[in-house]
């Protein structure tokens, strides 16, 4: 890792991750409730309370979690997370793409949530899953290939799933991945050689529980929610879901090339304080990815924008699901 900017200095993990790269044991914003619930807003116990179809299938040995919201034979919408999160994380946010007139599914990638770990994971056996659960999901049963959207390393599987098959995805929506110009792209975590810790109870392991890259989110409710869905009861007590282990055999891919030859409807979204997608980085995105792509950035909201800033993550995702539906396939940049 350099020491050249706090823009590398944050890229130790992409996404929710409870325990940091120096095995520090810190507490996260959780501690202060000592097993008491935030406060959630209505609307979101609203929506959470539509709770959703809970199914799971089957991808090169490996049983994957997928959760369903919303009619089959509607236009579909398929929802990745990011590094170490769950299909959970959606969970205030797909009802309201299912009222919209969507057929919405969220996958566990292996190694994540409920699903199983592997041995050894690869970005093909990532886009298998992306597609099988496409398939199990009917999303494209409406006669519409369905819409991709993707939260940080998800952008990753979801750019590469729409390469290898791009007539069975309808569009890209693409929230606060970043691409980083040649020379700067990001390396991956630090090696574990360690699993993930157990704590004695429940709240122990809320306590520990934080985002990463580091960043404060006012939203404590949703921290509270998408951890409780982040842990799971073992013997001795709880531990994390995620497979510390993962990245020991996967790698990222270097994306700018691949960008560039995307051939269906991409939006890019971005959190306008976002770490990760400072100016710099997005002007640069703006260059590489074909003619056409949309740009949009989600004010006072960074790298983790639907936990930021919830409600206006929804309206610009049913904007962006609107648009992409009437778009034609992108042309790739000359």
């Amino acid at each position: 890792m350099t020491e050249a900017s706090p823009h590398n200095l944050v890229r130790s993990e992409l996404s929710s991750v409870p325990e940091v790269a120096d095995g520090s044991r810190e507490k996260g914003p959780l501690e202060a409730y000592g097993g008491e619930r935030p406060v959630y807003p209505t609307w979101a116990l609203d929506a959470i309370a539509h709770t959703p179809e809970v199914t799971y299938f089957h991808v090169e040995g490996a049983k994957l979690e997928l959760l369903m919201w919303g009619t089959i034979g509607n236009p579909g919408a398929l929802l990745l997370h990011g590094n170490g999160a769950h299909a959970g994380w959606w969970s205030f946010i797909a009802p309201f793409l299912a009222k919209s007139g969507y057929r919405v599914a969220a996958l566990s990638f292996s190694g994540m949530g409920g699903s199983d770990w592997r041995e050894t994971y690869t970005m093909d056996l990532f886009a298998d899953e992306v597609l099988g659960a496409c398939a199990e999901a009917g999303l494209a049963a409406s006669g519409q290939a369905p819409v991709i959207i993707a939260h940080s390393f998800g952008g990753v599987p979801a750019i590469y799933t729409a390469l290898k098959a791009a007539d069975r995805v309808g569009g890209l929506i693409l929230l606060d991945n970043p691409i980083e110009p040649p020379g700067e792209e990001w390396k991956g975590p630090p090696k574990r050689t360690a699993p993930n810790r157990v704590y004695a109870t429940l709240n122990d392991g809320l306590a520990r529980f934080r985002l990463a890259p580091p960043q404060p989110c006012e939203n404590h409710w949703a921290l509270d929610h998408i951890a409780r869905g982040s842990l799971k009861q073992v013997e001795g007590g709880w531990t994390w879901q995620f497979d510390p282990f993962l990245w020991n055999s996967f790698a990222p891919m270097i994306m700018s090339e691949r960008a560039s030859r995307l051939q269906v409807p991409t939006i890019v979204m971005r959190g306008g304080n976002s770490f990760l997608m400072e100016d710099r980085i997005f002007t640069y995105m703006k260059t590489i990815f074909p003619t056409g792509t949309g740009f949009v950035t989600i004010p006072e909201a960074q790298h983790h924008l639907l936990l930021d800033q919830p409600l206006a993550t929804i309206a610009a995702l049913e904007s962006s699901l609107a648009g992409i539906s009437i778009l034609p396939k992108t042309p790739m940049r000359g």
